[in-house]
């Protein structure tokens, strides 16, 4: 019975070792309940190397068809208009009549520089005589030619002329309605008519400051518009903006359109391309390159001595299944993520894998 007790006694004492020898093996920081932090696995990752290759940069942008150039004809006072020689749709070559205002008031001034003529001939041939002064004599023509200029004036300003060969796009009066000076066009300005020069017409295109440098006056750009199945038609740039607006990041070319036949009109949606010649720049897979959510932010990531390096870039050409991307930050030489991007973020530890 003796040895039966310490046989219990023996299994107890190995039990409470065991126990003790367990917690040893596995200390835990004194104060420190929390989980020790473990170290986050490199990601594996596919990569390529950087290379610049050589291709024709041709840029594509949508735009609207304007008139070369449009102005709101108006008088420069408030008067009756006499008569409207033109409609809606005319065309009008440089010179043209356009309307008629009323002219009482340019008839009493050619009266009055007749009269004045009349007067200066008189002092003239009495100042050579020595009956006038000679201050008199220089009032008089002063008087004279201040008529004369206002005569010349009402003349123009009465009878309104076409300045350029073109159309008719607006007629906002009818004869013997008065002509008050208040806004009636569209765009907020006053007129009796409106008159578009459309043969040349323009296109004004908001081109990526990037390509600043490479927009040259008398580049050749091809237009296309969607109304004309397999027509296509030929510009040229004219003039360049001088700056670069800080909102969209874009300068303002306009280029110079031949309306062949009078198909084309203002108002029309076209698309310009415009080649840029030959440029070496980096083409990448399309995967590659990642979309920031919510934004149209576009970036890759570089493998960076074992560390995922983020960089943003912007979209150049697209050729089928690739992309020209383009940054600063990217060099030749430097390893492309290719494969596994898309869990990536930026200084995640990665490993290059074959």
């Amino acid at each position: 019975m003796k040895y039966l007790r310490t046989i219990p006694a023996i299994l107890i004492s190995g039990l409470i070792i065991t126990g003790c020898s367990s917690k040893t093996n596995n200390p835990v920081a004194p104060g420190n309940d929390s989980v020790t932090a473990e170290v986050k696995a490199a990601i594996p990752i596919k990569v390529l190397t950087l290379a610049k290759t050589k291709i024709a940069r041709t840029i594509d942008y949508t735009a609207t068809i304007l008139p070369f150039e449009e102005v709101n004809m108006a008088p420069s006072t408030p008067g009756r208009i006499d008569k409207i020689y033109v409609e809606v749709g005319d065309k009008v070559n440089k010179g043209d009549k356009l309307f008629l205002m009323d002219r009482t008031q340019l008839y009493q001034l050619k009266l009055q520089l007749a009269n004045l003529e009349k007067d200066l001939s008189r002092l003239d041939t009495l100042l050579r005589s020595g009956s006038a002064k000679q201050q008199q004599y220089d009032q008089m023509k002063t008087q004279y030619e201040v008529t004369r200029t206002n005569v010349d004036f009402m003349e123009q300003n009465t009878l309104l002329k076409a300045p350029f060969t073109g159309i008719v796009t607006g007629k906002y009066f009818e004869n013997g309605e008065m002509y008050s000076g208040t806004p009636t066009t569209q765009s907020g300005r006053s007129a009796v008519v409106t008159v578009m020069q459309v043969n040349p017409l323009k296109i004004n295109v908001a081109v990526s400051e990037q390509y600043y440098p490479l927009i040259k006056i008398g580049m050749k750009a091809i237009i296309i518009a969607d109304v004309y199945e397999n027509e296509t038609f030929t510009g040229k740039v004219f003039r360049i903006a001088p700056t670069i607006s800080s909102a969209t990041r874009s300068f303002v070319t306009e280029v110079e359109l031949p309306n062949r036949n009078d198909l084309l009109k203002p108002g029309m949606f076209v698309r310009v391309s415009m080649n840029l010649g030959e440029v070496e720049t980096f083409v990448v897979p399309a995967g590659t390159v990642l979309l920031q959510e919510g934004t149209n932010v576009r970036y890759v990531f570089i493998e960076n001595q074992g560390d995922a390096e983020r960089v943003e870039v912007l979209i150049g050409k697209r050729f089928d299944d690739q992309l020209e991307i383009i940054s600063e930050n990217l060099k030749e030489g430097d390893n492309l993520v290719s494969e596994g991007q898309s869990r990536l973020l930026n200084n995640d530890k990665i490993e290059v894998v074959k």
